[in-house]
């Protein structure tokens, strides 16, 4: 029996509110990327990003909670509640320092610390510095968490970028292992104000197009940077006994593999470390390369990061061998929220035997990869491989299998 499952999703996306709401979006191609509204884009070199279209935190949350939080926490706080219902847990029956929260982040606190820059330039402001919003923020989602539930175990948030969302999953696994009852884990990123979009456009990989179905293309020849969004998901990963002795009556799978690289400075002439966290990843679960039914992939669309991971895919699985996808150009990278999106995703395609698309992407025959595109592809899926990388060198790869619940 494995010692660690997944019981429960929540998932708050541009394309889909709820896990049936995406999985149904994300089978039939539905896009979630569009121009901004929640500011005036036009001085801006980038105008699209993958907004949760209609989210009001009022509908969702107490009324009090509402100015003490930014988008990020809100949208993470009602995704906790979306995986907790998923799971059918009561954490009031629960033991409260059995249970805990880990999560990542990538640019907690842009929206927050913009509104206390405002409050300073306004009269009568108090000031709050750019770090002491941030490290706040960082804290926020978890803290946040764990006190609405009445969660008194472990608790943390990882920033590795984009990768944190996978590093968050695996850290909650090693608390399950190390005798926790349930952890909450995952990313919900949001950063879609104007100081969170002048942040990322002065790392360079945002794409400038400015049609929703060109801007974002991973492993294609036109692709010319990547689609910032918001959202992400959260998982419940319990302990196996004790989700059977709650209760528990199905569960998604589970985690079963994690490798993490850091790749040497760009001017070491030392190699991309992404192959390396991959085959860790494998090692880790007790898998072998043609045991992976699809990958996930971290989809940079920067021709030399698209390089870098299709031939460390090409060289762990041999040249189309395995088949390739990216559901993310239909939500835009989420910051920490990518990742275990795509965890939710690669579950769902165990349950459903459907492999999700590629959107709009016509891939390079460069680099050798079988990658999904046009539409869903039906095939069994029985362990799914997750890539993710963060800015500055950051690799990690997470291995889900499906597991027997009867």
């Amino acid at each position: 029996m494995t010692s660690h499952v997944v019981t429960g999703m929540g998932v708050v996306a541009p394309n889909g509110f709820g896990v049936d709401d995406y999985w149904t979006a994300s089978c039939r191609g539905r896009n979630g990327i569009g121009r901004i509204t929640r500011f005036d884009p036009r001085r801006y070199p980038a105008e699209l990003a993958g907004e949760v279209p209609g989210f009001n935190a009022e509908d969702h949350l107490p009324s009090r909670l509402i100015p003490q939080t930014d988008r990020m926490t809100q949208l993470a706080l009602v995704s906790a509640e979306h995986a907790f219902a998923d799971a059918g847990v009561s954490t009031a029956d629960m033991p409260e320092f059995g249970m805990g929260v880990v999560t990542a982040s990538t640019c907690g606190g842009f929206e927050f610390g913009q509104r206390e820059l405002q409050n300073l330039w306004s009269k009568g402001g108090q000031y709050v510095s750019a770090y002491q919003s941030f490290a706040w923020f960082y804290a926020v989602n978890s803290g946040q968490i764990s006190i609405r539930h009445g969660m008194r175990g472990p608790s943390g948030v990882l920033v590795s970028d984009q990768a944190g969302g996978l590093d968050a999953i695996a850290q909650a696994r090693r608390l399950v292992h190390d005798g926790s009852d349930l952890i909450v884990s995952g990313g919900v990123d949001a950063s879609i104000c104007s100081w969170g979009w002048a942040a990322q456009l002065a790392g360079g990989r945002l794409s400038t197009v400015d049609h929703p179905e060109r801007a974002y293309l991973p492993f294609d020849p036109a692709a010319a940077g990547h689609v910032p969004g918001e959202g992400g998901a959260l998982l419940i990963m319990e302990n196996a006994e004790a989700a059977r002795r709650r209760g528990a009556t199905r569960v998604y799978g589970e985690i079963c593999g994690y490798g993490s690289t850091f790749d040497p400075r760009p001017d070491s002439g030392r190699e991309p470390t992404l192959r390396r966290a991959i085959e860790v990843a494998l090692d880790d679960a007790g898998l072998a390369p043609d045991e992976i039914d699809v990958v996930f992939a971290d989809a940079a669309a920067i021709p030399e990061l698209d390089r870098v991971e299709a031939t460390a895919i090409t060289e762990v699985f041999e040249p189309h061998k395995v088949p390739v996808t990216a559901p993310k150009t239909m939500t835009g990278r989420l910051g920490s929220g990518a990742a275990p999106l795509d965890v939710a995703a690669a579950f769902l395609s165990m349950r459903s035997g459907l492999i999700p698309p590629t959107t709009n992407v016509t891939p390079s025959p460069e680099y050798a990869i079988d990658l999904v595109t046009t539409r869903p592809r039906r095939a069994p899926v029985n362990a799914a491989l997750v890539l993710a990388r963060g800015h500055g060198g950051f690799n990690s790869a997470i291995v889900v299998r499906s597991t027997n619940w009867n």
